[in-house]
């Protein structure tokens, strides 16, 4: 059983697979003061809901965009089954991540993952679109080569902004207003940041587009895909999954070639 772990900077995704199967998925608050111990306590319950036990786990995956979480995992890991994590990146996602970037080493194990996973399920060219504390997009080339993408704002990293700034505004729930002229003070800031963010993404992928001479799926995954995406004229799937598919597809690589 594999346990693929991918740690945000808000949010982490716990994920079980069986068999090159996802099995059971928990969407989990990130604390960065958490140690190894406390790490392995938290698993505890999450698998027990299902069922299952640490003593299941025979390898871990992890994708980790905060350091003093990677370290406490990769020694959580090596507790539960006594041998190392594998950490995504560049470097150890192997043949299934070529780039055309000039420095690979700092591309997050997050967006590493995504592309990866991307290009595995829906082919090249191919965009990624990842909404979490920040929006990340990842473009892959005809040629199946990562060579870049943007880095933005998360919609919830922009709305706590407003709120902390705005001291008359009040945080509210982001969905749909249904509505591009906000009614009252709720549903102006909910179409001010939905709809901006949605429309921030087209403009976006559009510019993307113009860049490669050709139009190309666009994957939207993360915590608020859905709501967005729903918005958006050129996302084309959701996988809230790619991340962890992603981690799934070079731990299994890594396997594979260990074993040859």
């Amino acid at each position: 059983m594999l346990l693929a772990i991918d740690v945000g900077n808000t949010q982490t995704v716990v994920g079980i697979y069986q068999d090159g199967s996802l099995q059971y998925r928990w969407r989990v608050a990130t604390n960065k003061s958490h140690t190894s111990d406390e790490l392995r306590v938290k698993l505890v319950p999450l698998l027990a809901s299902e069922g299952l036990k640490l003593d299941d786990v025979r390898g871990v995956a992890l994708a980790s965009v905060v350091p003093a979480l990677t370290m406490a995992w990769c020694a959580a890991a090596y507790r539960m089954i006594g041998k190392d994590a594998l950490v995504c990146s560049a470097e150890t996602a192997g043949s299934l991540f070529e780039a055309d970037y000039p420095n690979p080493h700092e591309i997050g194990a997050d967006r590493v993952a995504d592309a990866v996973a991307a290009k595995a399920l829906y082919g090249a060219p191919v965009i990624v679109v990842d909404f979490g504390t920040a929006t990340n997009m990842e473009v892959v080339d005809a040629d199946g080569r990562f060579i870049g993408g943007v880095i933005a704002p998360g919609v919830e990293t922009s709305a706590s902004a407003l709120f902390s700034h705005a001291t008359k505004l009040g945080a509210i729930d982001l969905v749909d207003p249904h509505t591009a002229i906000g009614h009252n003070t709720e549903e102006a800031i909910q179409a001010g940041i939905v709809y901006g963010e949605a429309d921030r993404v087209d403009g976006i992928i559009r510019r993307i587009f113009a860049q490669l001479g050709c139009e190309t799926p666009v994957v939207a995954t993360g915590g608020l895909a859905s709501r967005v995406a729903a918005q958006s004229q050129t996302i084309t799937a959701i996988n809230p999954e790619l991340t962890l598919e992603g981690l799934r597809l070079v731990y299994e690589a890594q396997e594979g070639a260990a074993s040859v």
